[in-house]
């Protein structure tokens, strides 16, 4: 376990912290790893209330950290893991700064139902944005759902989920509590990405946010969200 960055370099800022990630990132690529896309973290409130984080932030997502539903999931591989049932969003064109709820719809292929696998690297208790951010967002990996849908072709905000552990309900959520409308994260994510210089292409996965607060899951849980229409995405840690 890191320990908190903020401790070690009292003065360390948002920007600093981006460009902490902006490295990790540019080492990963270089040692091979494909980027796929990006996720937002801390978009609801239940999310900044169960971290003590007031501000949205977002993360890089590799290859190597996407599995499909129903997927066996090496637990040891994450550091402080958690489950958080969310949306993701496959884009087609570019989506750049400004963008509006509309012009994210207008760019997505499909979106489908998710769950991020948060892993924490850096010491949690005390930490801030600033640590959070240099630990890429939390992002450990995301189980994706078969269920693809066009955006047009469902009311996003209302779409709702249910997120069983071992059979036993823990939470539940509608997308909504995602900034009012899931698509809203995306264009947050183009605005911020323009400030370093960056902007969502086309071909890019992005995980748009939780609807639901983290649930903590041991070697031999299994975690189930079922979206109702949009289907379920489930994984078991081994």
């Amino acid at each position: 376990m890191v320990p908190l960055l903020t401790v070690r370099h009292p003065g360390m800022t948002v920007d600093d912290a981006y460009a902490v990630q902006g490295e990790w990132r540019r080492r990963a690529i270089g040692a091979g790893r494909r980027p796929v896309g990006r996720k937002i973290g801390l978009t609801s409130k239940v999310m900044q209330a169960a971290t003590g984080i007031d501000e949205p932030d977002y993360g890089a997502i590799f290859e190597d950290m996407v599995f499909p539903s129903g997927a066996e999931i090496e637990h040891g591989r994450f550091s402080n893991v958690r489950i958080e049932v969310e949306l993701a969003f496959r884009l087609a064109e570019p989506v750049g700064p400004g963008a509006t709820d509309d012009d994210v719809l207008r760019a997505t292929e499909y979106v489908v139902p998710a769950l991020e696998i948060l892993s924490s690297r850096i010491e949690m208790a005390g930490r801030t944005i600033v640590d959070t951010i240099s630990d890429n967002a939390a992002m450990g990996g995301m189980v994706v759902g078969d269920t693809r849908v066009r955006p047009g072709d469902v009311d996003l905000p209302w779409v709702c989920a249910v997120l069983r552990r071992n059979g036993t309900i823990e939470e539940s959520g509608v997308a909504a509590a995602v900034l009012d409308h899931p698509a809203r994260g995306v264009a947050w994510l183009a605005d911020k990405l323009a400030q370093h210089g960056e902007r969502l292409e086309a071909g890019e996965l992005v995980l748009a946010g939780s609807f639901t607060r983290p649930v903590w899951v041991h070697p031999g849980d299994t975690v189930l969200a079922d979206f109702r229409e949009q289907g379920t995405v489930s994984c078991r840690f081994v």
